[in-house]
């Protein structure tokens, strides 16, 4: 395969694997799924307490009103709080709240066991490959990370 080819189907690979573990969980899921947008912001936000909705927008890259109605659905769900900013009146901070903690935990272990459950169907030397490739899986997210930041900025 050439070095044109193995970054396509590196991609579409991953977005077909993260495509299947999606419809794996929602199925075992307690409540409604969240839709993709919900979900990267309150990562975002967890990540990040006391965001505000500029910099949340900036940093998906999403119009502020497109991140204000995010930030309103998810409230209305009780997934997000909107506190004051103590240095801007006007501004709004942002936090998850304990139920939205809880709901990406319960997220985040379900995928956990999903790939553990998948995990003994490979090959030992299909898992030593994977985890010979996770140091430059991780390298080629931070160049994404990295990309997407320096784009914003231009």
């Amino acid at each position: 395969m050439s070095d044109t080819e193995v970054p396509v189907e590196l991609g579409e690979l991953l977005v077909g694997i993260n495509r299947l573990a999606r419809r794996t969980l929602r199925g075992s899921l307690s409540g409604p799924p969240l839709p993709a947008a919900q979900a990267e912001l309150l990562r975002l936000v967890e990540a990040n307490p006391g965001i505000r909705v500029s910099a949340a927008a900036a940093e998906l890259r999403l119009a502020g009103n497109s991140v204000s109605t995010l930030v309103r659905q998810l409230t209305g769900l009780g997934l997000m709080a909107r506190e004051p900013d103590p240095l801007d009146g006007r501004a709004a901070q942002l936090r998850v709240t304990p139920e939205a903690e809880r709901r990406l935990r319960h997220w985040d272990d379900r995928r956990a066991a999903l790939y553990r459950e998948q995990w003994p169907w490979l090959t030992g030397q299909d898992r030593a490959a994977l985890a010979a490739a996770l140091p430059a899986l991780r390298r080629l997210a931070a160049r994404f990370h990295e990309e997407s930041r320096t784009r914003v900025r231009r």
